[in-house]
Formats: C-alpha cells, structure tokens, sequence
C-alpha cells in the first residue's frame, strides 16, 4: 500500500479487481470502505484489462491499478496506477483518475506522487511517462505540478493529438 496525507493507495490483486468488475457493493464489500456510484471513468474494461495483465504474469504484481480511498471519508475516489512493469530500458507509465465530487483540491496531485515516489522506490525505474489529451486541461497541470517534462506531440488515430509526459529519476 501506498499512504500519502490524505490517501490510501490499494494496490489491486485478482480479488480486489474482481470484485470491483461485479460492482460497487461487491468492492465496497471486499475493501470496507464507501463506494459513490461514479467513482471511475475508466470503466469496467481498464479493471478487466488490468485483472488479465496479473493472471498472466506474477511478475506484474504491484505494476498495474491502485484504488485510492479518501482517508477522511474513507471512500474510494478514482483509480490509478501503471500500465505494466518497468521495460527493459526502465519505463513506467502512470495514470490516475479522481471523481469528479473530489477535484480541484490537489488529490490527483497527491495521489500522483504517492505513485511516482512509489516507482522511483524501484531501482529499476529510471523514467516514469504520462499521456494526456493535446490541450491544457487538469491532468496536464497535475503533470507541470510534479515535475513532469512535455516531450512529444503524438497524433493518436482515436483520440487525435496527444502530448507525451516524461520525469526522470
């Protein structure tokens, strides 16, 4: 687990991530925490996406999502985590979402960090990446607020142009 001020970050086994694919009570069950019905905007298919990733591979363990719970509230606010373990070369990519009723009060930042301190934690890791939409919105400025770089301007068939992130260790 990652814990930062106001967050627990709950890394995800099988079990977590299946019962969060069955729905709300079943995740609020298995987690003993607070589930509001709009909790994530990645939907269904990242969890699931994720829950493949770790059956096939033990090695993935810790690399893919984390919930995190709003220690006050003891809620579960969003999502986030890495699409994988660290390449060869040591990259990681993060992501995070928060739930709309819990924005604009620096939780993706901080949920941000949790994840790149995490990361750096692995010797491994020697540059965590990011992706986000081609225009100035919140996650870009949760980016510039963690030290992230903005290094390349990509044009994605599905979602048009999109700016890669970078941060080194």
């Amino acid at each position: 687990m990652i814990e930062t001020q106001n967050l627990k970050l709950i890394p995800c086994d099988t079990e977590i991530l299946k019962s969060a694919i069955q729905g709300n009570e079943a995740i609020a069950a298995k987690l003993n925490v607070i589930v509001q019905n709009n909790w994530t905007e990645f939907g269904i298919s990242a969890l699931q996406y994720s829950l493949d990733r770790l059956i096939e591979s033990e090695e993935e363990k810790n690399w893919w999502t984390y919930f995190p719970i709003y220690k006050q509230d003891n809620k579960l606010i969003g999502s986030g985590g890495y699409k994988g373990k660290p390449t060869i070369e040591g990259t990681v990519e993060i992501g995070y979402e928060i739930t709309p009723d819990y924005r604009n009060r620096g939780i993706a930042t901080e949920m941000t960090k949790g994840l790149i301190q995490n990361a750096f934690n692995d010797s491994r890791v020697k540059l965590i990446i990011a992706h986000t939409l081609g225009f100035e919105n919140p996650s870009t400025k949760v980016l510039l607020k963690c030290g992230f770089t903005k290094t390349q301007k990509i044009n994605d068939p599905n979602d048009g142009v999109i700016w890669k992130w970078e941060l080194k260790n």
